[in-house]
């Protein structure tokens, strides 16, 4: 009983601060307070709103924010007044853009801090969105209403969709996408959130994981070793050879084989890359040998310029496991 009588007052305490009556009942309370998401507004709901904005009340009933089983939604925390404010004067009024000091956060004249506090009020937290604060959308004003909506179906939320928002803004991501060697982006098999987190990271490019290699890795495990035998490039940023979005190369390569390789390797031996139509000889200082002849055992410079290049031989690129001597194993051999 003294237990009761305590809950009673603290629950009658806690109401008269939010502005409701001392008599309310403990449940009643505790439902309030379990659904208010930390803010209880009051004002006109749906059943005013609706005669001006049916399609959008509609829509709003059926989402999750208008779910009465979602308790820390708008449904029971003050309706259409928890993300656009109190509505009365604009009702008395008869309503109006920007009428009785209404907020619209899915308009142009909110600022953007504005329209995220008014999202972030209980969509903070939470490991998709720790790091929105310093994040490169934040520090650039980009607002929630920017990419989602609301009222109308939020294309972000579908991966066949999502694509479409996104390259509102990354024009270059865009024209990289439609290039022959892709991601399945447009067949939706694969969406920008699935390797980026427009909220924030702490990782390069706003990659969901904390590097570029740790993201990839979560497709194409076979890549991660370990392995005997590393190639540097792969530990470090797989964006050193791929262009995740598109390229015109095989395998999403910056560059197809052997100029790819040649930014870092020079051609081993006297061969340089070559194309036919040049010189049948190459030059080495003091001499010069023919480019294709029964000496030259396949490294001709037409060879690996016109081949499928040095993954003819170093065929396993992305780190091997040969445990023998020759040939040498470090040089990617299987």
């Amino acid at each position: 009983m003294k237990t009761s009588g305590r809950l009673s007052a603290l629950c009658a305490y806690v109401a008269s601060l939010a502005g409701y009556a001392p008599a309310i009942g403990i449940g009643a309370t505790l439902l309030l307070l379990a659904g208010s998401g930390g803010a209880i507004a009051a004002g006109p709901g749906p059943d005013a709103c609706k005669d001006c904005h049916a399609d959008a009340v509609a829509y709003y009933a059926g989402s999750v924010h208008g779910q009465k089983g979602n308790l820390k939604g708008p449904s029971n925390a003050g309706e259409c007044s928890t993300c656009h404010g109190d509505a009365t004067a604009h009702v008395k009024a008869g309503g109006g853009r920007g009428v009785g000091g209404i907020k619209n956060p899915g308009g142009k004249t909110m600022a953007p801090d504005d329209k995220n506090a008014t999202c972030l009020a209980c969509h903070a937290g939470g490991s998709k969105r720790t790091h929105w604060e310093g994040s490169t959308h934040q520090a650039r004003g980009t607002a929630c209403t920017s990419c989602h909506t609301m009222h109308s179906t939020d294309k972000v939320l579908t991966k066949i969709t999502q694509p479409e928002v996104c390259f509102a803004c990354h024009k270059q991501q865009r024209a990289e996408v439609n290039r022959t060697f892709r991601h399945p982006i447009l067949e939706g098999k694969v969406a920008c959130s699935d390797c980026h987190n427009p909220h924030g990271s702490i990782g390069k490019a706003l990659m969901k994981r904390d590097s570029v290699v740790d993201t990839c890795f979560q497709c194409h495990a076979e890549k991660r070793g370990p392995f005997v035998h590393n190639h540097e490039p792969v530990q470090t940023d797989c964006t050193l050879c791929h262009n995740p979005h598109g390229t015109v190369a095989d395998s999403m390569l910056k560059v197809r084989p052997p100029f790819l390789c040649h930014q870092c390797h020079t051609p081993h031996g006297g061969v340089i890359a070559q194309v036919r139509g040049q010189s049948n000889t190459t030059t080495f200082p003091g001499a010069t040998a023919p480019q294709l002849s029964s000496t030259t055992s396949g490294r001709s410079a037409i060879y690996v310029t016109q081949g499928r290049g040095c993954v003819n031989c170093h065929t396993q690129i992305h780190g091997g496991n040969n445990p023998g001597l020759a040939p040498t194993p470090q040089f990617m051999f299987r």
